[in-house]
């Protein structure tokens, strides 16, 4: 675990491996929580987006790399959203560890592929589909 910001708000260090570990528990994964200044200088550089975004994913090899989470993006969300903050970070977390397990969202059957794991690990936590909380926010 890395913290580039204040560790205020941001879960801890045994919720955010937990959360990882759902995917896999053989995963070798560095998580990084930073501020928008990095958040925007990574998507940039690696996204060709010049905005900080929820969660970017570096992969390593199958199971090994590292996500990074940008804590201002991912509250502003769960606010936005009406979730809880620890849930949204359970599900960004799950998102960036599929990504390092092989899962991708590059077309619609990749994408509907990674949504149905997310959705059934969060299950296992104990926590609601994400996107059907993100739809009903919107309403």
């Amino acid at each position: 675990m890395q913290y580039a910001v204040s560790r205020r708000g941001v879960p801890g260090p045994a919720s955010l491996g937990k959360w990882c570990s759902m995917v896999s528990k053989k995963m070798r994964v560095t998580l990084r929580i930073v501020g928008a200044r990095e958040g925007r200088r990574l998507n940039s550089r690696y996204r060709k987006n010049p905005r900080p975004t929820n969660v970017l994913s570096f992969s390593y090899g199958r199971g090994e790399g590292d996500i990074v989470l940008c804590h201002p993006v991912i509250a502003r969300e769960a606010r936005a959203q009406g979730k809880r903050l620890a849930a949204h970070y359970a599900h960004l977390v799950v998102h960036g560890a599929l990504h390092l397990s092989g899962y991708d969202h590059e077309t619609k059957a990749e994408a509907a592929r990674m949504a149905r794991a997310e959705v059934r690990i969060l299950a296992r936590l104990g926590l609601g589909d994400p996107y059907a909380v993100e739809s009903d926010a919107r309403r």
